[in-house]
């Protein structure tokens, strides 16, 4: 009979059969009902649940719903507010529009037509990722799969990974998971990718994305990375995993029935020179604080791989300092290094969690100086926009006048990045788009050549 080793919440390690490993378990919208703990939730917040997932993607694990979630403090608890909708989410007038069909028990196929045309208000692809990320093959065939933004790296959206286990509230991704497809990125061919990589010689970095890439059976991540592998690829030397699996399954490395697998094909690409990152989102200390999660932590850094963290700012969740210190001290105890902390993205639910730049840079102030040198390495606020990432770097005034400072640390001209601009300081603005140029500029520095790729991009 297979065994393997896993670690009980005292922390102490026992040996167990897999056929009795713990079994994950989901649910989803239609299954608000059957989910034991909800029963102490107020029918109207149970009906205010299933009009906001009927537009926005519910998922959520049985190990989530046990063991993240404080369910003597909902509806405010942190992770209840990461994966269970909130009325709120919604812009008033979309709520209602839904919340009105539901009630008049209205046919599915309307309630789905209601759907997709209010999800279209969410600005569900932003920041140019369909108009202006996607690449041409060598043939100038748009590859539908992949983005390529930035100069070194090419994200590619495997159709096995384009689920989670479980959704986000918050996720800048949603579109990925609502059924449509004209607004899903994703492929399932790997010799595209893989050709494509061969004729990119400047590309150093692949990012496998989705939804989340650990949903995938190892075979089918081994089938895309390990041909990374041949001398033909040498120029890719970083391949990245982005994966909330750390928080909302970490049996995936632990106790799942291809985990050892898993591990193997990383120390694999490992061994092979290749410089393998695990992107983990991370929301909330909590997330990180259970035997299960420790183990696999411990269990991934095993391989050689480095675990680096990242995630947005968030009201309801994590608009305080003491919490961004907490988590970020955790993860360097733990061998994983801060990365970023963004900014939420302009699409979806985002006036729910949303909070002004300013508030996010002094929630990021306010946390770092709290911390060592190694906590210091997540790079924020920084926003996704669709020219690149920029970081708000501080509040401060010249000449008189109150402004952001600001920088790219990644941008579609790699010229942009690294250098200081500054906008004028505005105590509501949550975006880059809300922002105006300080000292009487009439532009930012990059705002001409922007517009230039826009048109040359939509004409071609």
């Amino acid at each position: 009979m297979n065994q393997i080793s896993v670690i009980d919440e005292s922390g102490a390690g026992s040996v167990i059969p897999t056929n009795i490993l713990p079994q994950f378990k989901v649910y989803t919208q239609k299954d608000f009902d059957r989910i034991p703990q909800l029963k102490a939730v107020p029918s109207e917040a149970l009906f205010e649940m299933k009009v906001v997932s009927s537009i926005l993607p519910f998922r959520v694990n049985q190990y989530v719903i046990e063991n993240l979630i404080d369910w003597s403090s909902v509806p405010d608890d942190p992770l209840y507010q990461l994966t269970f909708p909130q009325r709120d989410m919604l812009p008033p007038q979309l709520y209602q529009q839904m919340a009105t069909l539901l009630e008049q028990k209205a046919p599915r196929d309307q309630i789905q037509a209601l759907a997709s045309k209010l999800r279209t208000q969410l600005n569900p692809q932003p920041s140019g990722q369909l108009e202006m990320n996607v690449p041409l093959d060598r043939n100038g065939k748009r590859l539908n799969g992949l983005q390529h933004k930035y100069r070194e790296t090419v994200l590619f959206f495997p159709t096995q990974g384009q689920t989670c286990h479980s959704y986000c509230t918050f996720c800048f991704r949603w579109a990925q998971f609502v059924g449509d497809e004209d607004l899903r990125m994703a492929s399932t061919d790997t010799v595209e990718l893989h050709n494509y990589l061969e004729d990119q010689p400047d590309v150093t970095d692949l990012l496998v994305t989705g939804g989340d890439p650990m949903v995938m059976k190892t075979r089918h991540l081994a089938a895309l990375l390990k041909p990374l592998t041949e001398p033909k690829f040498a120029h890719i030397r970083t391949i990245r995993i982005g994966t909330k699996a750390l928080t909302f399954w970490p049996q995936r490395f632990v106790s799942d029935i291809d985990s050892q697998e898993l591990l193997d094909l990383l120390s694999q690409l490992v061994d092979a020179g290749k410089h393998v990152a695990i992107m983990a989102h991370f929301n909330h200390w909590r997330e990180m604080d259970t035997p299960v999660s420790r183990q696999a932590i411990e269990l991934l850094r095993q391989t050689g791989v480095e675990i680096r963290s990242q995630g947005p700012v968030l009201g309801h969740i994590n608009d305080s300092p003491d919490v961004w210190a907490k988590m970020w001290s955790m993860q360097v105890k733990a061998g994983i290094i801060p990365y970023y902390m963004f900014v939420e993205r302009d699409t979806g639910a985002r006036q729910y969690f949303e909070i002004p730049l300013a508030k996010a840079w002094s929630v990021y102030r306010d946390a770092v100086k709290q911390l060592s040198g190694l906590g210091r390495t997540a790079r924020g606020p920084v926003m996704s926009a669709s020219p690149g990432k920029v970081e708000v770097q501080g509040v401060t005034e010249i000449r008189g006048e109150k402004v952001f400072a600001l920088r790219f640390l990644q941008s579609r001209n790699p010229d942009w990045s690294y250098r200081p601009f500054f906008a004028q300081y505005c105590e509501k603005a949550t975006w880059l788009n809300q922002l105006k140029p300080a000292f009487g500029e009439k532009e930012f520095f990059f705002e001409r050549e922007y517009n230039e790729m826009q048109h040359a991009r939509q004409s071609h």
